[in-house]
């Protein structure tokens, strides 16, 4: 029998299955009475938890963070869900699918990696290519980066999400720096490739998301900007030259820079062409995917806008109005011209613009 997802459970639900249980806190009511809060979640989504009458032996057995089969009933709480456990056993091994309580990247990870290391690999500077090979060759670092999660719960909260939202924000920067002479395709790559590197230690994934002790007295970016020191120093032991340190700072501050604003963490406001585009494009990446789930996902909730979402300071419009009309691989063709008129003319457009003309031209 297919199991209820939390995402579709409603007020008056009877459940019984595995899931993951973290954050518990064993607390007391305001008659001296005792019970355990926690999160119970799935992949789809996360509701709070009570246990009523609970016990310090009962707390103690369960796992900070870990699979549980739960037996109990959901109910509306001030407009919420929340669970109400009545039992609890500890999972056995084959009887749930871990892909039903994590949530994860529905790409490949294999082929997303392989493209991370391609557009890596195509940085021409030997001082950038140097450092990021430290990372690269730092196995048990890239095993994380392949299944961190981007963030707790914003955007690609899932394992792979942080793979994901690099590799999106990369293809994107090789995408349209060609439209920016002078920007330098080299830092802007390796920035983001660096930016969240640090996503690995700051937070936890081995079941439910959290943050580890170190991210939540550091965090990454501070973390990042640290590493970056020691792969640099690494790097120049493998070429045997001193890595440029202006190229090291400029590293840095895209780093410490790219949430944009102190307000959402940034050290430093963008001060380089580089920094500002590394911070536009992986904050676009961020801000599309989570106008996305909320608008366009698989379950984002009923009526034309969503609930009020902080991140845009507003609620968002649901429908695709221009939904595509043709059907995949099939030609677009121009329409015919009308009886007895005549042929449309071929036009040889060329269009000039002084910004992309090389100097050479220029001079011509």
């Amino acid at each position: 029998m297919a199991r209820l997802r939390l995402c579709d459970c409603a007020s008056g639900d009877v459940v019984e299955d595995v899931f993951v249980i973290s954050n518990k806190q064993f607390s007391a009511t305001s008659t001296g009475k005792f019970f355990i809060k926690a999160f119970v979640s799935d992949a789809s989504a996360q509701i709070t938890a009570r246990m009523w009458n609970a016990t310090r032996d009962i707390f103690n057995a369960m796992p900070d963070s870990g699979f549980l089969r739960i037996r109990g009933h959901v109910e509306n709480y001030q407009n919420n869900l929340q669970f109400i456990i009545e039992q609890m056993w500890p999972a056995k091994p084959g009887t749930f699918a871990i892909e039903d309580l994590v949530a994860h990247t529905t790409k490949n990870i294999d082929e997303m990696f392989a493209k991370v290391v391609e557009l890596v690999g195509s940085i021409q500077n030997r001082h950038l290519s140097a450092i990021l090979q430290t990372y690269l060759d730092d196995q048990e670092l890239m095993t994380s980066f392949r299944k961190a999660p981007a963030a707790m719960s914003m955007h690609h909260a899932f394992l792979g999400g942080l793979l994901e939202h690099t590799l999106n924000a990369m293809e994107v920067a090789d995408a349209i720096i060609k439209f920016y002479p002078g920007l330098s395709r080299d830092i802007v790559l390796a920035g983001i490739f660096l930016h969240d590197i640090a996503k690995t230690w700051e937070l936890e994934y081995q079941c439910a998301f959290g943050y580890t002790d170190g991210g939540q007295l550091v965090g990454h970016i501070v973390k990042s900007a640290i590493w970056l020191d020691q792969h640099a120093w690494q790097a120049e032991q493998l070429l045997g030259e001193k890595i440029p340190q202006n190229l090291v700072d400029v590293l840095e501050h895209i780093i410490i820079s790219h949430h944009g604003v102190p307000e959402f963490g940034a050290i430093k406001p963008p001060s380089t062409p580089e920094a500002i585009a590394v911070h536009f494009i992986e904050n676009m990446d961020a801000k599309l995917m989570m106008s996305l789930c909320a608008t366009r996902g698989p379950d984002v909730g009923e009526g034309n806008w969503t609930e009020y979402m902080k991140a845009f300071n507003g609620r968002l419009y649901r429908p695709d109005v221009a939904p595509a009309e043709i059907g995949e691989g099939e030609p677009i063709e121009s329409p015919a011209p009308a009886k007895g008129s005549a042929p449309l003319p071929t036009l040889d457009l060329k269009i000039n613009n002084p910004l992309f003309e090389s100097a050479a031209q220029r001079k011509k």
